[in-house]
């Protein structure tokens, strides 16, 4: 039974073996699995530039102006003891120089938590966490999912669920734009692209929130949701290897990597990211979008009176709202921007500070709805940028396009309203509309 009361099945790997899917978990957690982890206590923030916390509250409500200190400050990478020493760069250049690094740099670890890079078990969620050389072959094969022309069959199906949405609430004239809208239409997507039920949005959420937002500084939290998503995903697995179907989980069991089809725990760590790495960042970027428009009467009228506005317009959101800040291991010692990285701790690497540094892009912290030139890195930069970016991109248009045509004029009701959360990926959770 899971934290919604909906029943999990106990054994849903191909062979059936309990005992094999525990060791499986074990890989993907560390030797930690099954024991009750200690939560650390986690002091304020005294000094960012040499004490930051990723997960502060403050660090959540803005983070740029943190960034923006330390670019201009003279700390261009910062340092912390927490989570067993992290580093953080804020300049474009330095960022994107890690994330084109598979040298000094390894992506085992996406996400920080309080568990030691030392202790990250061997489980990966392909292609996102594996190195070269065996990225690229995972990377391939899943590609054609992916690609403009595989996009283009959910764009009407989107747009009925955008619809289906704005259905509910379009008369009352208020509604909260995230927990009533943005937050369902990745979701939904998703599930019927993996071939599982809608109904089961609430646990896809609730499993998001835990694993991304509690999970990093609660590593019990992060074993139960890990349980749960390989336990959930292991039974359509299970069904799909009987009965295959047009979805993504039959087109993994069909798809070859390296010449050889792809084992469950391969299939098992695709579908794993395709949950939280394909929802969270998306339904963000639409919410961020609409808190926009909610606040900016003109972009808004922009897009509600010229069609051929939207393009350019997600675009300018995705740079400026960019929710995604991924990591790395650092695996040899290198020197960024004057400071020498110890190897065995981790890095962030906070994309959406990149996109405003103007050291990079003229106007660089002016939101310009109709920006011409916009070489952002919302979707990451080196062998590990989005495969999803056409996915997503689609459905933040699409979203957008269905909410001012059915809802042109709309404002923000209180800015103290808007709550956001924390972690590495960044969107607001509240979004008091009214109209």
């Amino acid at each position: 039974m899971n934290s919604l009361g909906k029943q999990l099945p106990e054994q849903s790997i191909e062979c059936s073996d309990y005992a094999l899917f525990g060791r499986w978990l074990t890989e993907w957690v560390g030797d930690t699995w099954g024991q009750v982890v200690e939560i650390p206590n986690r002091p304020d923030v005294e000094d960012w530039e040499t004490d930051f916390d990723h997960l502060h509250n403050d660090y959540s409500a803005d983070p740029y102006s943190i960034w923006k200190d330390m670019r201009e400050g003279g700390c261009p990478v910062a340092h912390t003891e927490r989570f067993h020493g992290v580093y953080l760069p804020t300049r474009h250049e330095d960022i994107s120089a890690i994330a084109h690094d598979t040298e000094h740099f390894s992506s085992k670890a996406v996400v920080i938590n309080d568990l030691p890079a030392a202790d990250i078990g061997t489980f990966r969620m392909p292609p996102i966490t594996s190195d070269p050389p065996d990225h690229q072959d995972h990377r391939r094969a899943l590609l054609p999912a992916f690609s403009p022309k595989a996009i283009e069959k959910w764009v009407p199906i989107t747009r009925g669920i955008c619809n289906e949405l704005l259905d509910q609430f379009a008369d009352n004239g208020y509604c909260d734009a995230s927990a009533d809208y943005a937050q369902h239409i990745p979701v939904k997507v998703i599930a019927r692209m993996i071939g599982i039920p809608e109904e089961d949005g609430d646990l896809f959420r609730q499993w998001i929130h835990d694993l991304l937002e509690v999970g990093p500084s609660d590593l019990n939290i992060s074993q139960q949701v890990t349980s749960e998503v390989f336990a959930y995903f292991g039974e359509y697995l299970k069904e799909r290897r009987a009965a295959p179907g047009d979805d993504i989980v039959t087109y993994l069991i069909e798809t070859e990597v390296d010449g050889a089809p792809m084992d469950d725990r391969q299939i098992l760590g695709g579908l794993f990211l395709l949950l939280f790495a394909g929802i969270d960042t998306t339904w963000s970027s639409i919410g961020s979008s609409l808190l926009h428009l909610g606040q900016n009467a003109g972009d808004r009228m922009r897009l509600a009176t010229d069609d051929s506005a939207f393009d350019a317009a997600v675009e300018e959101f995705l740079r400026f709202y960019s929710p995604v800040t991924m990591s790395r291991v650092i695996t040899e010692e290198v020197e960024i921007s004057g400071t020498t990285l110890c190897p065995g701790e981790r890095i962030l690497l906070p994309f959406p500070s990149a996109n405003r540094d103007t050291e990079f892009m003229e106007d660089a912290e002016t939101f310009k709805i109709d920006r011409e030139v916009n070489r952002h890195s919302a979707f990451g930069l080196g062998i590990h940028r989005c495969l999803g970016s056409n996915l997503a991109r689609m459905e933040i248009k699409v979203a957008l396009e269905e909410w001012v045509r059915r809802i042109p004029e709309f404002e923000l009701t209180d800015p103290n309203l808007v709550s956001w959360s924390g972690g590495q990926v960044r969107g607001p959770r509240n979004i008091p509309l009214r109209w």
